[in-house]
């Protein structure tokens, strides 16, 4: 069952409160103030030079061009329907892609921070935990509206020990209007959350440990690159044709994620 607005979430506990607010907006805000205020925390140790506002500007500038980055690499991923349908897509409440966001958020940071004179290693060190829990919260948002980044139709009936409901969900009511037949395809957004919390624990762990400045951000977009490979394999996604096998471009870009930590951990 999916849950497009918060309404829709009260319905579910017996309260008929009219509050159309869309969860997956939500979910988003919730994940942007709690990434917000962990690297702020992080900066605070890492760079005690820079002025107060300082994370807190990155982190605005990185949002906005998050946003515009995540749908335009959206747009990018389906140019076909796109051109036939260009109001929809842009106006659409679902659509978005994460590297995308990923890619235009960081280089506005960098952007932002190089403008203000501010060390570029620790800043990444410092954001580094932060985006990876940021996006776990996201995919909670992703699961309860449903956005439409599930995955490919469940194969079979789940392990004994298996809860049917974490082996394949139909999402009823889902914001995308996609109508999903039984048994249902597997719940992406839930796997993606819960390996980004595993990989946030990681992180925090980590990021006392003795290393050189930048290290750490080398070691989220290792992580970032293999979770979001390994999960490409069983979510639903278009595809190019690359050196004659089928990719898709959350692929392409979780091997550059990949070879770019070889880049920044050396």
């Amino acid at each position: 069952m999916s849950f497009p607005y918060l309404t829709d979430v009260l319905h579910a506990l017996g309260l008929n409160l009219p509050l159309p607010i869309p969860t997956f907006g939500l979910m988003v805000g919730i994940a942007f103030f709690t990434g917000k205020w962990l690297a702020g925390v992080e900066a605070q140790r890492l760079m005690p030079a820079q002025p107060p506002d300082f994370m807190s500007n990155v982190c605005m500038m990185g949002f906005i061009a998050g946003i515009v980055g995540a749908r335009l690499f959206h747009l990018l991923e389906y140019p076909r329907d796109f051109m036939a349908h260009p109001a929809a897509m842009l106006l659409s409440r679902s659509g978005f892609t994460i590297f995308g966001g990923l890619i235009a958020g960081t280089l506005a940071g960098i952007w932002y921070a190089r403008r203000k004179q501010a060390p570029l290693a620790p800043l990444l060190d410092a954001v580094a935990p932060a985006l990876m829990l940021s996006y776990g919260i996201g995919r909670i948002g992703c699961q309860i509206s449903g956005d439409g980044d599930w995955g490919i139709a469940a194969s079979g009936p789940p392990p004994g020990w298996l809860p049917h409901w974490l082996w394949a969900q139909t999402y009823d009511g889902n914001i995308a209007g996609a109508v999903i037949p039984p048994p249902g395809v597997y719940p992406t957004p839930i796997y993606e959350t819960l390996m980004a919390f595993a990989c946030f624990a990681l992180l925090w762990k980590l990021r006392r440990h003795a290393h050189a400045p930048g290290w750490l951000f080398g070691v989220y977009l290792l992580l970032a690159g293999i979770e979001r490979f390994l999960i490409e394999l069983i979510r639903v996604n278009s595809t190019y044709s690359l050196f004659g096998k089928d990719v898709t471009q959350a692929q392409i870009i979780s091997a550059a994620c990949i070879l770019a930590c070889i880049a920044v951990m050396w």
